[in-house]
């Protein structure tokens, strides 16, 4: 396949599945119940932060979440007292428990009180060419409040090594517009351009297939390898091709 014949097909296949059909199998269907810039935001970051295995386990657990957290995300991290973190703590999804989500709740008030919000700390910390100095800044003071060193492990480091699929996605949701009904576009002082493609086992499979991808492991080098590619096909909004990759691996099986 040609470079200008790998294009078209994946631009094809962008348009099928960068649309409101997306939403009905796909985690991002739960920031999209709320209607508030920080509503949208804290639950998209923490359905993000569980967004691995299962989707159907992923969306039926950040449901329960968002439940717990009765609804109003930004309401209850602001307002929240030590009994509402206590109600938090029978909540599991895979290796994230309670006391991750108890940490998590209050290190987003630090970051809403403190820093700006979510928004700014990652506008903030941008380069002029990659996102992926801003999240590991993000995850310096992400955890700059006493924690048990087990809930690190929920938020990646592309500066380590990490691949950070999930904030990497996070983002995309973020940042992308929201001309098709799937991202949301909030975030405008960050160019999509930046923006990483969330790399995962279906994405990479696939991108390897299409010879996009070279490296075997999903990790920080590969990220930038396909970062890499990703631009020579579409320089101004290369983390679209997230819904091409994604979709032909899951969907189709490629």
């Amino acid at each position: 396949m040609t470079k200008t014949e790998l294009k078209e097909f994946l631009d094809a296949k962008v348009l099928e599945y960068n649309h409101p059909k997306f939403l009905e199998d796909d985690p991002i269907q739960i920031p999209h119940a709320f209607n508030r810039k920080e509503d949208i935001e804290i639950s998209a970051f923490l359905t993000a932060t569980i967004a691995w295995g299962n989707r159907k386990s992923i969306i039926n657990n950040a449901t329960k979440l968002m439940e717990l957290i009765g609804n109003t995300p930004y309401d209850f991290v602001i307002n929240h007292s030590e009994e509402d973190l206590e109600r938090l703590s029978p909540f599991v999804h895979r290796t994230f428990n309670g006391i991750d989500l108890g940490y998590f709740v209050t290190s987003l008030q630090n970051i809403y009180k403190n820093h700006g919000g979510l928004e700014a700390v990652f506008t903030q910390h941008q380069t002029k060419d990659s996102m992926l100095p801003a999240i590991s800044k993000f995850k310096q003071l992400f955890f700059e409040l006493p924690h048990q060193s087990r809930t690190q492990k929920h938020v990646s480091d592309p500066i380590k090594g990490s691949a950070a699929k999930r904030i990497n996605m996070f983002l995309r949701w973020m940042v992308r517009d929201n001309s098709t009904g799937v991202d949301f576009g909030l975030w405008k002082d960050i160019d999509p351009a930046k923006l990483s493609c969330p790399l995962d086992v279906h994405s990479g499979n696939v991108a390897r297939k299409l010879k996009l991808l070279k490296r075997k492991q999903n990790d920080a080098k590969a990220l930038q390898e396909l970062d890499k590619n990703l631009r020579k096909l579409d320089t101004a909004d290369p983390v679209k091709y997230d819904f091409a990759l994604f979709g032909l691996g899951v969907f189709e099986r490629f």
